[in-house]
């Protein structure tokens, strides 16, 4: 059954990540941006939800199988991150290829923070 969740839960992070990312390529133009903001988001909400539903809602291992490892695993983007990263740094773009990586790391880490302030606040 864990299977069967992460499949589903993968299958609908996949198509939340395609349908964010496409809307954002559309509005601000192609590059890594839509891609940094669903690693964003997603660590945020991951964060929440992990803090959530351990701290304060306890929610049975299938739910967090489907939506943590599941939704997430197949919404956030890391493979395609550093694959963008890597494509700005073999364009000689060294510069938006640092300030990705980094920035993805570092407001990725605060984005988890504030997830998890955020949980316990509720």
């Amino acid at each position: 059954m864990g299977i069967i969740l992460v499949g589903v839960g993968g299958g609908a992070g996949a198509i939340s990540r395609y349908l964010l990312s496409g809307w954002i390529n559309t509005v601000a133009g192609p590059g890594p941006f839509a891609i940094f903001v669903v690693n964003i988001t997603g660590a945020f909400l991951l964060g929440l939800f992990l803090t959530l539903t351990q701290d304060r809602f306890i929610v049975s291992p299938d739910m967090r199988r489907l939506v943590a490892t599941g939704y997430f695993g197949g919404y956030t983007t890391f493979s395609t991150w550093t694959w963008e990263t890597m494509q700005l740094v073999q364009t000689g773009e060294y510069a938006r290829a640092f300030l990705n990586g980094a920035g993805s790391l570092v407001v990725g880490l605060v984005a988890v923070y504030l997830g998890i302030v955020v949980g316990r606040l509720i």
